[in-house]
This record gives structure tokens, sequence and C-alpha cells, in this order.
């Protein structure tokens, strides 16, 4: 029996205006569609951005569950049980597009998704459909360039280590900063500390209604914090 395709389909931070071409025909034209979401019962905010170009009359949605954690076990039995219901429908000769938020191959879990299915069905083909990134997003509706003329860009997720955020400020031009609400206080701390404060702006949930684009990081509030969140720093070198 022929064995599916499985698709990485990026479907952007939020604005269904903003998949890409090629992204709507294979979410048109693939049987299975496959999307995240945090919880058990919570919605799935990828597939709300692509809702509206499915037929669910002759598609069949599955959502599987990854939770917000850290540890590494749970994650890797998220993963895995994801891998396995994407490798039964491929095993079916149908193809998959699983959906992820912004593109594919920035810090999304479809890598670890896509190497559990190829442990399975060695066989099967895959393909990565680029999405637009939120850091492409934010950029534009802040009005921000990410880099001009022979500027240095840094893009990095904010952990607990300042140490290496401030060395990337020391040595970028412009650094991006992603999932920054964990450890927010203490960026602004550095920020402040460096005199970059006043070069930054945080954006949040970027294409989306809740959208939030805050230029003095002095004035996020706890409510403004949001996991898909990101702030942007110039740091005036050149």
């Amino acid at each position: 029996m022929k064995i599916g395709k499985v698709f990485g389909i990026g479907v952007g931070p939020g604005d269904p205006g903003l998949l890409t071409v090629k992204a709507v025909k294979v979410l048109k034209e693939s049987p299975v569609v496959v999307a995240p979401r945090a919880s058990s019962d919570g919605d799935s905010f990828a597939l709300s951005i692509v809702r509206d170009y499915l037929d669910t009359s002759r598609q069949k949605v599955i959502t599987a569950v990854f939770p917000m954690s850290m540890d590494k076990s749970v994650l890797d039995k998220a993963w895995s049980d994801a891998a396995a219901s994407v490798a039964d429908e491929l095993g079916k000769g149908n193809d998959v597009a699983f959906l992820t938020l912004g593109d594919p191959s920035l810090y999304s879990t479809y890598a670890y998704i896509l190497a559990k299915i190829k442990e399975r069905l060695p066989e099967a083909e895959s393909e990565i459909v680029p999405g637009v990134s939120s850091i492409s997003l934010a950029a534009a509706r802040a009005g921000v360039y990410l880099g001009l003329g022979q500027e240095r860009l840094a893009v990095m997720p904010l952990g607990r280590d300042m140490d290496a955020v401030r060395d990337a400020l020391t040595a970028y031009d412009t650094v991006v900063l992603m999932k920054v609400n964990r450890s927010f206080p203490k960026l602004v701390e550095l920020l402040d500390g460096m005199g970059l404060a006043a070069g930054a702006v945080y954006v949040c949930r970027c294409g989306t209604a809740k959208e939030k684009i805050i230029r003095d990081l002095r004035e996020v509030k706890d409510d403004d914090l949001d996991y898909l969140s990101l702030v942007i720093i110039k740091t005036a070198r050149t």
C-alpha cells in the first residue's frame, strides 16, 4: 500500500490572511489535518487560523495535546503520541497536514514530531511548507527594521540566563527575544542597566484581536505578558 506524505504547514502567527498560497493548497488537498493544542479541554489556536480553509465533511481533523511543560518526559510522550497518530494515517495512504504556528523551522515542535514519525515509518515522504514567523509580523506591525546593510541579527528564546542575553546585546545590532513572559522583569532590569530600554518594543499575539505593541517595557503589566510574545531590541550600534 502507498504510504502517505506528511506536510509541516506553517500557519503564521495568527492572521489567516498571511497563509501562503501553497499552504492553503496543501491544506485543502490533505485528507487529514493534525492541529496542536495546549490542553485536552482547550481549543487549538493553529486550527482556528486555518478553519475557513478546511472542509470537515471530507477532511479528518485530529488534535494533538502538547502540554506547556518543561518536563522532557512529559513532552516526549506527547510527541510520541502525536507521531503515532500521524504514522497511523500515513500507513493508510493518507497525506497529513501538520499545523505549526509561525514557521516550522523556527522553534517549532514539528522537528521532534517528524523525527519520531521517521522512526516509525522511515519510508514516509515529508515536506515543510514555510510560514510567516511572528518575528517578521511583529517587526512589520511595530515598524522596526530587523536588519539593514551590514547589521547583525540574533534570535533566541529568553531563558533564565541573562548573561547570554547580555552577550547577544553586546555583539549584535538587533536582538529578538522570544517567549519573554517568564523572565520579563529580569530582562527589563538588564536593559535599563545597559541603557537599551528605549530601543526595545514588546509585541504579543501579533496578527490577532489580542495583539499588543508596547514601546516602553516599563509599562508592560503582568496582564500583558503572554507565552506568544517577543521583544525586539535595537542596540543602536550602527
